[in-house]
């Protein structure tokens, strides 16, 4: 078993990087596109809109919450930038 870098492999990509620290910005835009996601999933499968349900159908309240998942769903867009890449 040895231990040498295969030849191809660049600079670069030896050193290692920097570790992933998330922020709790990211957690809670992770949280919100997960609920999201799951409305969505009670939807597809039997017809339950959990917003519509608890605020209406396209109230005030309700299009803000549709507009806030959409942004944590954007938010966290540039979590994949951030999420360290494997060297091997």
């Amino acid at each position: 078993m040895s231990t040498t870098i295969p030849p191809y492999i660049t600079p670069a990509e030896r050193t290692p990087r920097p570790s992933f620290k998330p922020t709790a910005l990211d957690w809670i835009a992770l949280l919100l596109v997960i609920i999201g996601a799951l409305n969505w999933g009670l939807v597809g499968a039997f017809n339950i809109n959990v917003v519509t349900r608890f605020l209406g159908d396209m109230t005030t309240a309700s299009r803000a919450v549709y507009i806030v998942v959409g942004l944590a769903a954007l938010y966290s867009l540039s979590l994949l930038a951030r999420i360290p890449r494997r060297t091997r």
